[in-house]
Order: structure tokens, then sequence, then C-alpha cells
């Protein structure tokens, strides 16, 4: 229905709703008033179809609001993962670093301890954004969050024990960011 008739339609229906059982002075009844009782309910049947298309589109809308805010959260949580992954790298160099630096005393140990100090904060700031390190050593293999690189045989630890973590791994807000890379123990 385009524009020009809803509004004619709407001003017709209120000057029917205006002048409904008020008669003009010097008016009579008339078979005429049938075809008005007609008009008039043919203008609350068109009212009522209006009212429902308004009623319809508002939801409508609604839906659609809600549907782009989840989906733009959804967009935003990919993105921070996704940079995440890339900054875990570093956060993987900066490990490496610390553990080949020498341990004597002198400069190589004061620049171990720097790089210690620049990890503890990069893993604070990390935790604060809801990065949190997936547990490995000593627990159950689990093929959600681990991912098993060497197997070894051992009748010492119960079967699928995690003997060693080769790469840690780590969750974003209970997801799973990146799989930790693991030695599993297997029956000999």
């Amino acid at each position: 229905m385009s524009t020009e008739k809803q509004d004619a339609t709407i001003e017709s229906l209120e000057a029917a709703e205006a002048g409904a059982g008020q008669p003009a002075v010097g008016d009579s009844p008339e078979p005429s008033d049938s075809s008005a009782a007609a008009s008039y309910e043919r203008l609350l049947t068109e009212k009522a179809e209006l009212q429902e298309l308004l009623l319809r589109r508002q939801a409508d809308f609604e839906n659609f609001k809600r549907r782009s805010d989840r989906d733009r959260g959804e967009i935003f949580e990919t993105a921070t993962m996704e940079c995440l992954k890339n900054f875990l790298q570093v956060l993987d160099d900066l490990e490496r670093g610390i553990k080949s630096t020498p341990t004597d005393d002198g400069p190589t140990r004061e620049f171990a301890k720097g790089l210690e100090l620049i990890y503890q904060r990069t893993l604070d700031l990390l935790f604060r954004l809801g990065v949190s390190p997936v547990k490995s050593v000593g627990e159950k293999f689990d093929p959600n969050v681990h991912h098993a690189v060497q197997k070894m045989e051992s009748s010492e630890h119960a079967e699928e024990t995690i003997l060693e973590e080769y790469q840690r791994g780590y969750l974003y807000k209970g997801k799973l960011l990146r799989p930790a890379m693991v030695k599993v123990a297997v029956p000999e």
C-alpha cells in the first residue's frame, strides 16, 4: 500500500471515527447508512491491518538490531583472537630467550632479568585480557586442548599422561586460542 493511500485511509478513518454516531442536523436515516457502515468497517479493517503491519515491522527491526549486535560482537572476538594468536609468537620468543640466556653473573644475568620482567608484564597483560594457559605436564591428554607431537613408551606413568610441554597452549575466555604441543606417555 503506498504512503499516499495510507495517509488517505488514516484521514478517512479519523473522519469516520469523529463523525460516527453523530448524525448531522437535518439528516434522516437513509439507505446510504448501510454503505457508510460498510465503509466504516472497511476502514477499521484497514486500520487493524496497518497496525499489525507496523508491529511486525517493529519486531523485524528489533530482531535485526539484536542480530547485528551479536554479529558485531562475534567479529570483534574473532579479530581479537587472531591478534592474540600472533602475539603469542612474541611471547614464545621471549620464553626461548629467557631459557637460552646464561645463568652466570654479569651483564648477561642483568639482560636475562630484563627479559624476565618483560615476559612477566606481557603475561599479566594477557591474563587481564582473558588469556589463560592450558595446563599440560602431569595432566591427562585432552585432544581438545593438547596436540600430541611425540609419544613415549613408559611404564612409570599412566596411559596418556603428558610428560613434557614443547609449546604452551592458551585459552581466550574459555575458548581454545592455541593448543599445547606435548609429549604423551603410552603403554609399553
